[in-house]
């Protein structure tokens, strides 16, 4: 009897963690790099020219090396650019 509720924990267990990263992969497919509206402090990772290299680092708002993840087709919408500056 052990043996069966062992196995059907670990199969529950499986099944969840399955379900979650399901999830986890849908939310990251709707959502897109939005370079320029950024509030100072609240980029979500590096610059696009490399001035630094971490979450929450910006220095201004709306530089538009700087860029935040937003629902996929808002960016426009909220006055960004889905497409890196170019480097100079």
């Amino acid at each position: 009897m052990n043996r069966r509720l062992i196995a059907r924990s670990t199969l529950a267990s499986v099944l969840v963690l399955a379900a979650a990263q399901a999830q986890a992969d849908d939310k990251a497919a709707a959502k897109e790099k939005c370079f320029g509206n950024v509030k100072a402090g609240q980029n979500d990772c590096a610059t696009a020219n490399g001035s630094h290299s971490c979450a929450g680092q910006s220095k201004a708002d709306n530089d538009a090396n700087d860029w935040k993840y937003v629902a996929k087709g808002t960016c426009e919408k909220l006055g960004g650019s889905t497409k890196a500056p170019e480097k100079k």
